[in-house]
């Protein structure tokens, strides 16, 4: 169930996404007289597809991307045979400066346009949710949290010298403006103030695993009762939280590591249900598990700011430059030798996996992952890199500026030698998300 479930949330995450990306680029070359030969999701050879009008509407092999061939247009389908012949009216070669790169540039503004507008309608419909504590409610064990010295229940005060007042200023200051960097923080300890310094994550760390503090007041939740588990055998059912294994008391995530350290072993499980306090023993599998799905649900003190319509775009457009931002910091570190390549990419299983969680904590966690990934599709093709949008841009610009066209073979090369580059890194990602897997 788990792999189905992987497989039809990343099919909607990437359908869509290369679905809008590659529509811009279709609307775009209508809208300015462009004859469209092919829209494509994936990349040659063709699997199947309708024909309508002048365009062939398919679904191709290779499933990294998707295209819009245009006629008169060097691109990923290798076509050449137009240049045998006059240009035609109709082509994008035939067409002004200004036309061709509104339709290069139509898909990344259609990937911006869209996770500006699922950021926009998430802080409208949800609003914007504040958790007003600074307490840590548990540490995760081997993560830079604990080998600072955080305990459970310290409350952080500031961070590099930045006063915080809520878990949402936290968040912020250590997964996006001091991401990657060693932090200060100063805690209040059972009524004494101290210091804690956080190092820069270790080599070879990927930086996708959390810093390791977890707010307080969050509970384990089950939100899955696995069929034919201990857990279902004992009567736990979805919605129950789960207070103690053994005497023990867990909140979330530590119930995982208190339920894996009893594999094989019989335990008590205490969870409430509707106010009412059951319990029961069972044995853990020799895996470390009792078949159950946890989610964790904050229940501390919390703020709820509401938008009007109009006053839900600055948060959306806050939201979308944070995802900028986080990318931007990402390319820098990698420059910059603070982390590889390898630990940075993902590719298609961990698109899968992170689609996966987001959707398991709700709708609007699972749109959140989807604008956040457009953003991202949307900066990896303004690079200027041959067979992305951002290279196509490039020799346009410097057409423009040189008054000279590219030989139109120089330019298949080009596309052929970037494609062919695209596809290896793109059989790296792979490699690497199975290695990690």
């Amino acid at each position: 169930m788990q792999i189905l479930n992987m497989i039809l949330y990343t099919a909607i995450t990437l359908g869509v996404l290369i679905f809008v990306h590659e529509l811009g680029h279709f609307l775009a070359a209508k809208l300015t007289g462009m004859r469209v030969d092919r829209f494509s999701i994936g990349f040659p050879p063709r699997a199947f597809g309708k024909i309508i009008g002048d365009t062939d509407y398919c679904v191709s092999w290779i499933p990294v991307g998707g295209y819009v061939k245009i006629a008169g247009m060097i691109d990923e389908s290798m076509d050449t045979e137009f240049l045998s012949k006059a240009p035609e009216p109709w082509e994008f070669r035939s067409k002004p400066l200004w036309a061709r790169m509104i339709v290069i540039s139509a898909g990344v503004v259609m990937n911006v346009l869209l996770a500006i507008g699922i950021f926009w309608g998430i802080s409208y419909t949800a609003g914007k949710l504040t958790k007003e504590t600074t307490v840590v409610g548990y540490v995760m064990e081997g993560t830079p949290a604990e080998r600072a010295g955080f305990r459970a229940n310290d409350s952080i005060l500031s961070i590099n010298g930045k006063h915080v007042d809520n878990w949402d200023d936290i968040d912020h200051l250590m997964y996006i403006e001091n991401m990657g960097n060693e932090m200060t923080f100063e805690i209040l300890r059972d009524g004494h103030r101290s210091t804690l310094i956080m190092p820069p994550r270790p080599a070879g760390e990927p930086p996708d695993k959390p810093l390791g503090l977890v707010v307080g007041y969050t509970i384990a939740v089950v939100k899955i009762v696995e069929p034919k588990m201990p857990a279902e055998a004992i009567g736990v059912k979805p919605g129950d939280v789960i207070t103690m294994v053994d005497t023990t008391k867990v909140a979330y995530p530590r119930i995982f590591t208190e339920i894996k350290r009893h594999a094989g072993q019989m335990i008590t499980i205490t969870w409430t249900r509707d106010s009412r306090e059951l319990s029961a023993r069972t044995t853990v599998t020799k895996e470390g598990r009792i078949g159950v799905s946890i989610e964790g649900i904050y229940t501390g003190p919390m703020s709820r700011e509401q938008y009007s319509f109009v006053g839900a775009l600055p948060e959306g457009l806050s939201k979308t430059w944070e995802s900028v931002y986080l990318f931007y910091l990402t390319i820098s570190k990698i420059v910059a030798g603070k982390t590889t390549i390898k630990e940075s990419l993902g590719g298609p299983i961990a698109i899968a996996q992170l689609a996966t969680q987001s959707a398991n904590y709700g709708i609007s966690s699972f749109l959140g992952f989807m604008a956040l990934l457009s953003m991202s599709l949307a900066l990896i093709n303004i690079l200027p890199f041959p067979a992305l949008d951002g290279g196509h841009l490039v020799m346009m610009i410097y057409e423009k500026i040189f008054r000279r066209e590219i030989p139109q073979r120089l330019k298949i090369i080009i596309q052929q030698t970037g494609f062919i580059l695209l596809l290896l890194l793109m059989a790296f990602v792979i490699y690497n998300d199975i290695s990690r897997f």
